[in-house]
């Protein structure tokens, strides 16, 4: 059989020679082309002369109007020579094998014809045709000038197909793969094949994408045989999948074509859930879009009555819509129903409810959104702005008030740059080229980004892009790590309200997300872009490279405020000098970053109030492409305030989420300088935390707040004991009640409130820690009750001075001393949870106790602050009314008695509150020394002890009834009349001492 050939602009011929193996072939008046003829095949013997072979002879034809004879594009056979002519070549044929244009640049664009090629040596030298038909390796190039080159004939295969011999099958384990099915293609080799490579063309792509090693694919290869294996297969992974392989001078393609149907969360409904008002809505649309893919699919809708279908492409995506004109009376469920031949048909619902009359709703909204009336208990959801992918949606609750307006939408253009990340690290594609294509698109994404779901892409395709360049070794150019280090400068520079507080709500370690990213790509520079320095107002990095001859000691220094400065020794890079690598020490600061990472802190960190200096040093060495973690650094981060901790981010802590720790690095005091001096023993990124506010860490202090509450619980206990054995004998009067009932109430909260504040650091702190959080609320509440029964008792002291014959029945006065004593001080801690905790600034950082930088423990100390003023105020007023005594109040001795009494209180029980939370005021808005600190610390841990001193105790009445409890003393007769006139005003004196508390 003789097989045709398209026609070609460069022209083969085929000699069979006799004797001499070697011929010279020359037309006149053309120009022979030059090159290598192709391999010689030999002949059998004919007609008895000697041996023949076949040798190509390669003839160039230029045609000036681009256009040959018809005859010329077949194959040619010319007659036979007689047998009595001498010896020579006999031409038997013809064939075309090339075919060149040039374009308006002058560049030859040289295709080869069906079965030749052009051979791997000049495959190498010159560029592939860009075009959508060169589906060939090695089928079109790109030339320069003309070249003596000519496409070579491929192994000869059958002769009945004349199809070349490919050296290699190419087998799979089904063309049609489900979501989450594993992938197998195996290439059996029959001769010897170098350069082997996958790739991947996806539907409608005009160029593949090389395939690597990542988290779902995986390339093996063994003698005589490869295989591919992809894992959890889906919509990205489909396409025509090929082997590209050198053998026998050739490059080859073998090809199989996978199909991957789509899963229902591959398609986007819209709504997936609908509440409408047929009264004011009488029709409505419905729509499902599919992702682009080499399925067919189509769409039906059901129930479709009255309702008019449609589809339309967009970029990337398919949507088939329905419009229905006519709303249904009852609450129904739409289904679009997703065929392709020979699959399941993949059915997506999306439910309708009709509003009723009488049903709760939430009104019509157009503030920002169009928010149609809307049934409550059910999801608004409205469509993205343009160029946006994603949802809106809004929440009806169930009293018809619309919640808050919860948004998805991210940039189309990022969230494809998130996908291609994705799939790079996953094994799609080269990370060297494809890493600095999507960095150098960062930048303006990150000038773009509008929400938290923008920003958590960006961070997300960051991280992607970090595993990709740590797990391939690769290495970044100057303009590429430029590109990371602006984008970098404009995500710390968001906006932390709109953009980082929601976005922290959603994922709270997206700051330590985007510290891990940075650290990994910064440290990625090319050695020949060495030295490097670039500086932003929030990013500041400085890269150098050293040979074997090292200087005595690396440092480094930062124009930051205050200045920061990093120094290695000598001898932590010994190791690595010795080797004799070359050594590159990138220093990275980035400002802000601090304040974006989670409040998580490690072992030895968590009871302490903790800020840092608004900036993060991370230094790395590379040893060749082997990073180096181990050496020492001296750190000095200029002046700070209080007691600074040394720290470094562990991205181990916290299930990942990263954290500080201090292990293996300790503070330094430089000498005759207030600065903070970090030593430690590996490289990372560090920082300081400081108390600016709090006492220094001392043992001494924290010993004797325990031993300080212990003795408080141990004397509110006795208290309690005391009043079991006189409650009858001190509560006969109302006044008497009166007081020992608000008393005995501040006894009880006091307790409580110090058994939680005694075992609340053995709780885990934090915002997600719910124990801490109701610790902590508890503390505020039962610390405010105590207070709050205190301010009870002195109104009811206030009272009894003002009006002295008006006697104040039980029955009403003591709900209202519940009602100040109890649902106040717990209305004070609701509104301050539900006020600080949504802006993170209820708990402190590491503790379960408020939060003394946002304010919420100013919704403490002002209120006890306030009480301690009104006890004053009726301190005083008792002072004057006994003091200035009418006619109508009793004798002046009795007054001036009662007057002794007032001062003896408020000398003695004042301190304990009104100083107590003087100086807690004092600590908290100004540097004091730790002298103020051990004052407040006693007062405040023995506040039992003095409640039990001078409220309980030196009561006359409590020290009578005990005296008759245990030594069954009877008091004279003599002193009973008296008891109960001077018990009177004695109740008035010991009522006043006690609001000084």
């Amino acid at each position: 059989m003789v097989c045709s050939a398209a026609p070609l602009l460069l022209l083969a011929t085929t000699l069979p020679l006799l004797g001499s193996p070697v011929a010279q072939a020359s037309q006149p008046g053309q120009s022979q082309a030059g090159g290598e003829s192709g391999s010689g095949q030999l002949l059998d013997q004919q007609n008895g002369a000697g041996e023949s072979a076949l040798v190509s002879v390669y003839v160039r034809l230029d045609f000036s109007d681009k256009t040959w004879p018809h005859e010329v594009s077949r194959t040619l056979t010319l007659p036979a020579a007689s047998a009595s002519s001498s010896p020579r070549p006999l031409l038997t044929g013809l064939r075309l094998t090339t075919e060149c244009n040039v374009n308006h640049e002058g560049n030859f664009y040289c295709a080869c014809l069906s079965g030749y090629q052009w051979n791997t040596s000049i495959c190498l030298h010159y560029p592939p045709c860009q075009s959508p038909q060169n589906q060939q390796p090695c089928g079109c190039l790109v030339f320069s000038h003309p070249e003596p080159g000519y496409c070579q004939l491929l192994p000869p295969g059958s002769p009945v197909t004349c199809l070349p011999a490919v050296p290699g099958t190419l087998s799979l384990n089904s063309q049609l793969q489900m979501p989450g099915d594993t992938l197998s293609l195996t290439l059996l080799l029959s001769q010897e094949a170098t350069d082997l490579s996958w790739f991947l063309r996806h539907p409608g792509s005009p160029s593949p994408i090389l395939l690597q090693p990542g988290t779902q694919v995986s390339v093996t290869s063994s003698h005589g045989q490869a295989a591919l294996s992809v894992s959890n297969m889906s919509h990205h992974w489909a396409g025509e999948y090929m082997s590209c392989f050198e053998a026998q001078g050739f490059k080859w393609n073998l090809h199989e074509v996978v199909r991957v149907p789509l899963k229902a969360t591959d398609v986007a409904r819209l709504p997936d859930q609908l509440s409408i008002s047929c009264a004011t809505s009488p029709g409505f649309q419905l729509s499902c879009c599919i992702p682009s893919t080499n399925l067919a699919y189509t769409a039906t809708w059901s129930p479709g009555e009255g309702s008019k279908a449609s589809s339309f492409n967009e970029l990337g995506s398919q949507c088939f819509v329905l419009a229905v004109q006519h709303c249904p009376m009852t609450d129904t469920v739409y289904t679009c129903d997703l065929q392709s031949p020979g699959l399941a048909p993949l059915r997506v619902p999306i439910s309708i409810t009709i509003i009723q009359d009488g049903d709760i709703t939430c009104p019509e909204d157009t503030s920002v959104l169009t928010w149609n009336v809307t049934k409550a208990g059910h999801m608004a959801q409205a469509p993205c702005p343009e160029s946006k992918r994603g949802i809106v949606r809004r929440f009806c609750a169930a009293d018809g008030v619309w919640g808050p307006v919860h948004s998805s939408c991210t940039d189309a253009r990022l969230l494809a740059l998130f996908v291609r990340a994705k799939l790079l690290q996953a094994g799609q594609g080269s990370p060297a080229e494809a890493v600095p294509q999507i960095l150098a698109q960062l930048p303006g994404q990150a000038a773009e980004a509008s929400s938290p779901s923008d920003l958590l892409t960006l961070l997300s395709t960051m991280k992607y892009l970090a595993k990709a360049v740590a797990k391939a070794r690769i290495q970044l150019d100057r303009s590429a790590l430029k590109n990371l280090l602006i984008a970098t400068d404009k995500v710390l520079d968001m906006d932390t309200r709109s953009l980082w507080t929601l976005a922290q709500a959603r994922k709270p370690w997206a700051g330590s997300t985007l510290l891990l990213a940075v650290e990994t790509l910064a440290c990625s520079l090319c050695p020949q872009d060495h030295p490097f320095t670039f500086s932003l107002p929030n990013v500041l990095l400085q890269s150098q490279l050293f040979g074997p001859t090292f200087p005595a000691d690396y440092s480094i220094s930062f124009p930051t405020r205050p200045p920061l400065q990093a120094q290695i020794p000598r001898h932590s890079l010994a190791p690595l000098v010795r080797n004799g690598t070359e050594i590159s020490i990138t220093s990275l600061v980035l400002r802000k970053l601090d304040h974006l990472l989670p409040s998580n802190y490690g072992q030895g960190l968590g009871d302490s109030l903790y800020a840092t200096p608004g900036l993060v040093l991370v230094i790395s060495i590379m040893a060749g492409d082997q990073a180096f973690s181990q050496g020492e650094v001296i750190m000095d981060f200029g002046n700070t305030d209080g007691s600074p901790h040394c720290v470094f981010w562990d991205h181990s802590l916290f299930q990942g989420r990263g954290g500080w720790s201090k292990e293996g690095c300790q503070a330094q005091a430089a000498s005759g300088s207030p600065t903070a001096r970090c030593l430690c023993q590996h490289l990372t990124a560090f920082s300081v935390l400081m108390s600016p506010h709090t006492v220094p860490e001392e043992p001494a202090l924290a010993l004797l707040t325990q031993v300080g509450l212990g003795a408080s619980i141990l004397a509110l206990l006795v208290c309690l004991g005391v009043y079991r054995l006189v409650w009858r004998v001190v509560v006969r009067n109302k006044v008497s009640y009166f007081r020992h009932a608000a008393l005995l109430n501040m006894v009880l909260c006091l307790l409580a409130a110090d058994t939680c504040f005694l075992g609340a650091p053995f709780l885990p702190p934090g915002p997600r820690s719910p124990l801490c959080l109701a610790a902590t609320f508890l503390c505020h509440f039962l610390y405010l009750a105590t207070f709050f029964w205190m301010l009870a008792q002195a109104l009811v002291l206030a009272h009894q001075l003002l009006f002295v014959f008006h006697q104040l029945p039980k029955h009403r006065v003591l709900p209202l001393m519940v009602l100040l004593g109890y649902l106040c001080p717990l209305g004070l801690a609701g509104v301050t949870l539900g006020l600080y905790l949504p802006q993170g600034q209820y708990l402190r950082e590491g503790e379960c106790w408020l939060d003394g930088k946002g304010g919420a423990l100013y919704t403490f100390v002002g209120p006890v602050l306030a009480i301690v003023g009104v006890n004053g105020l009726v301190l005083a007023m008792a002072m004057l009314k006994l003091l200035r005594p009418s006619l109508s109040e009793g004798p002046p001795a009795e007054k001036r008695q009662a007057l002794l009494g007032v001062i003896k209180a408020l000398l003695i029980l004042t301190p304990i509150f009104g100083l107590t939370w003087g100086l807690g005021l004092a600590t908290l808005l100004e540097e004091v020394s730790v002298v103020p600190h051990y004052i407040f610390t006693i007062l405040n841990t023995l506040q039992g002890v003095f409640i039990l001193l001078f409220g309980c105790l030196m009561d006359k009445k409590v020290q009578e009834a005990l005296r008759k409890r245990f030594c069954r003393a009877q008091a004279p007769s003599s002193t009973i009349s008296l008891s109960t006139n001077e018990g009177y005003i004695l109740e008035h004196s010991k009522g006043g001492s006690d609001t000084a508390r």
